[in-house]
C-alpha cells in the first residue's frame, strides 16, 4: 500500500512538472562554440502555419539564483513565470494597430549570468534555427540578467546595432569599462526602459548613472521607472497589464525597430 502511495504521489509530481512547462518547450541553445545549455522556449502559436513569416525576438536574461542546471528555476520570477501561468505576450502595436506574437528565448546561465559572447552566440543560434525578425530583436532581464543586458549593449558597437530596444530592470553594478561605454547605446539608437526601486538604493543610483549617461548622447533613447520597492517586482513589471504613459514594456518595444540594411549587415557580421 506504501509503495502504491508512492507511485501516486511520482505520478502527481510528473505531471505538475509537465503542466508546467505547457507553454513552453525545454530546448538547447548554443552559448558558445559546440556548447550548449538548457533553456525555456516559447514559438508564436501559429510559427507553424506561416512558414514565410518572422517574427520579432525577446532575449530574457534571469537573475542569479536562477543559474544552474535545472530550467523549472526560471518559471519563479520574470517572463518565465508568466508564460508558465498561461499568459499571453501576443501585443498589438499601438503605431500600426497590428498583432505581433513574439519568438522568446530564455536561456539558463551555469553560473552568474551570460556574457556578450554568450548572447552573441545564443542569438546566432536563434537565428539560424527560427524565422527571426532581425529588425525586431529586443533584450531584458532582471538582477544580474538587467547588468546582463547593460553589459551586452556596451560590449561591441557590432552587438549593440543588433537590439532595437531593451528592457534592464534593477541591474546590479557595471564594471567601469562597460560604463565608460554606455555612449555605444545611443550610437547604436537602442531604446532603453529602465526599472530600479527606491528600496534598492545602490542599484537605483546605478540605473540613474547608467541611464543619464544615455540620455546626455540622446534624451529621447532612455527612460526609467523608479517604483517604491526594493529589488523586487519582476513579475508585476514585466506582465502587460502593468502600463506607464500607455504603455506595457512589450508595446513600448515594438516603437523601436532598427532598419532593414542595418540589421542585415548585422546579421552577415555575426552568422
Amino acid at each position: 500500500m506504501k509503495k502504491s502511495f508512492t507511485g501516486i504521489l511520482c505520478m502527481l509530481s510528473l505531471g505538475m512538472a509537465a503542466m508546467a512547462q505547457k507553454h513552453m518547450e525545454q530546448v538547447q541553445v548554443e552559448v558558445a562554440p559546440r556548447f550548449k545549455k538548457g533553456a525555456l522556449l516559447q514559438l508564436p502559436d501559429d510559427y507553424a502555419q506561416n512558414p514565410k513569416k518572422r517574427y520579432p525576438l525577446i532575449i530574457f536574461l534571469h537573475g542569479r539564483s536562477r543559474s544552474g542546471e535545472d530550467l523549472s528555476k526560471l518559471t519563479y520570477d520574470g517572463i518565465p513565470y508568466l508564460l508558465d501561468k498561461g499568459v499571453s505576450l501576443n501585443t498589438v502595436n499601438p503605431a500600426d494597430g497590428k498583432t505581433y506574437k513574439f519568438i522568446i528565448i530564455m536561456p539558463q546561465a551555469e553560473f552568474w549570468g551570460l556574457r556578450p559572447d554568450n548572447i552573441t552566440a545564443v542569438m546566432n543560434d536563434i537565428e539560424r534555427q527560427y524565422r527571426v525578425d532581425t529588425t525586431r530583436v529586443y533584450l531584458t532581464g532582471y538582477s544580474a540578467g538587467g547588468s546582463g543586458t547593460f553589459t551586452a549593449l556596451t560590449d561591441n558597437a557590432a552587438l549593440t546595432r543588433r537590439f532595437a530596444a531593451a528592457v534592464p530592470m534593477s541591474p546590479t553594478t557595471l564594471n567601469d569599462e562597460n560604463i565608460a561605454r554606455l555612449k555605444m547605446i545611443a550610437d547604436g539608437n537602442v531604446g532603453i526602459w529602465a526599472f530600479a526601486g527606491k528600496g534598492e538604493l545602490r542599484f537605483l543610483m546605478d540605473t540613474r548613472r547608467y541611464v543619464d549617461s544615455v540620455k546626455k548622447y540622446n534624451d529621447s533613447l532612455a527612460i526609467i521607472t523608479v517604483h517604491d520597492g526594493g529589488h523586487c517586482c519582476f513579475k508585476q513589471f514585466y506582465d502587460p497589464g502593468y502600463k506607464m504613459n500607455g504603455l506595457n514594456i512589450y508595446e513600448w518595444m515594438l516603437q523601436h525597430k532598427r532598419t532593414v540594411s542595418a540589421a542585415v549587415a548585422n546579421k552577415k557580421t555575426h552568422i
